[in-house]
Order: structure tokens, then C-alpha cells, then sequence
């Protein structure tokens, strides 16, 4: 397998809008791929697409091998996804969050413990284990929701906008976080509208405008 994920001619129509047109993209196993463009380019729907969240109206991506529009069921059990709106419980705490994503991604459970309290400590949430979800700060609530995508351990982390509202000191420490991902050996499909954290943390990137790539290559090039 050569690529982690591979887009042929992928493309959105929203009845007559063109949302993405024919974007083909080749991502690396274990790099940090920079997906930039403005708000309303086309990243959330590309990412929407490359995890079963949203049909594709033509063309194809292979996500770890399987093809989205005919294996997407195993494309979703074997990539972590981050939206940018959080879809955890607030009423419940870290522990118990993690545990029921846990659940629902199918970790055995007498793996399921010990693989939330490794998160916890890797995310730097030992101390807050047994705190509501409502009541972490925006930084920590981003950090939970990135492990929780982790939780069945995927190959792919595909993140859209995993800064967004975040303050300067928080933003610095999930870079730190996204980089330290990189090194265990995940690949990271990184969606940002910010040009410096993406030219930070990217190996390659490709840039996207109306729907069209209009730029792609690595940082060297």
C-alpha cells in the first residue's frame, strides 16, 4: 500500500453548487499532510468525504486501502476523525467518555481501561479524569476529543481546524500534540485556513480554493 490516502477526480455537488471539483490527492503513510484553504474552499467537505460522512457525487479516495463509496464501513473503523464542533457528552467526565468511545468503536473490554488511562497520560489529562467534559477549558475540551478519535487506535487521524478558537498558549501545545502523534507513527490529514500552522507542521500541503486544488507539493519544493 503505497499511499495512506489517494483521491481520484473526487468531487461534491450540493444540488447545482460545485463543492469539490475533481481533487486528486496522494498523502504519505507518517507524514503530516497540510490540506489549507479559506473558509468555504472545500476542506470540511473533502474531510467529510474521506471518512463516510458525506456521499461522494463522482470520482473515488482510498482511505488505508479501502475505496470510500465501496468498503466505507472499514475506511470508518480504521481512521480517527476530529471535526471542528466536538460531538462528547458534557455531562460526562473525561474517564467515562473515553471508555464509551471506546465501547462503540469495538475495543475489547478488558483492553478498554488501560487504553483510556494511556490517553489520558498521553494527552496530559491524568488530573482530570473525573472532571465533567462541560467544565474543561476549550484547549483541554480539543485535547479529549482528539484522544477520543484515537481510542481504537487508527492508522489516519484526519483533523479539520484542531486550533480553531483556541488562544495562543493552548494552540502551541496541540501543536506539540499533533507532532508528537506524527512520531508513534500515525498519519495526519490536517485540515487549516491558517497558513503559518500549517507551513509549521506540514511535511507536504496542498491548497484549496472554490473546490479546486490550485497548489500541492512539499515546502522544499
Amino acid at each position: 500500500m503505497e499511499y495512506a490516502i489517494l483521491t481520484k477526480d473526487l468531487t461534491k455537488y450540493y444540488g447545482r453548487l460545485l463543492a469539490v471539483d475533481h481533487v486528486n490527492l496522494r498523502v504519505p503513510f507518517n507524514t503530516i499532510y497540510g490540506f489549507l484553504g479559506p473558509n468555504g474552499a472545500g476542506k470540511t467537505t473533502t474531510i467529510r468525504m474521506l471518512c463516510g460522512l458525506t456521499n461522494v457525487s463522482s470520482g473515488d479516495a482510498m482511505v488505508n486501502g479501502y475505496s470510500v463509496r465501496k468498503e466505507a464501513e472499514k475506511v470508518k473503523a480504521s481512521i480517527g476523525v476530529v471535526q471542528d464542533i466536538s460531538n462528547l457528552y458534557p455531562e460526562l467526565t473525561c474517564f467515562d467518555n473515553l471508555m464509551f468511545c471506546a465501547e462503540m468503536h469495538g475495543v475489547p473490554k478488558r483492553l478498554r481501561k488501560e487504553r483510556v488511562l494511556e490517553l489520558l497520560a498521553f494527552f496530559g489529562l491524568e488530573d482530570r479524569k473525573n472532571e465533567k467534559f462541560a467544565n474543561l477549558s476549550k484547549g483541554l475540551k480539543r485535547r479529549l476529543t482528539i484522544a477520543a478519535a484515537l481510542v481504537h487506535k487508527p492508522k489516519i487521524l484526519l483533523l479539520d481546524e484542531p486550533t480553531l478558537g483556541l488562544d495562543v498558549k493552548s494552540r502551541r501545545k496541540m501543536w506539540k500534540l499533533i507532532q508528537a502523534l506524527k512520531e508513534e507513527g500515525l498519519t495526519i490529514f490536517l485540515t487549516s485556513h491558517n497558513v503559518y500552522e500549517v507551513s509549521r507542521l506540514s511535511e507536504r500541503v496542498a491548497v484549496i480554493n472554490k473546490g479546486r486544488i490550485v497548489a500541492e507539493g512539499s515546502l522544499q519544493s
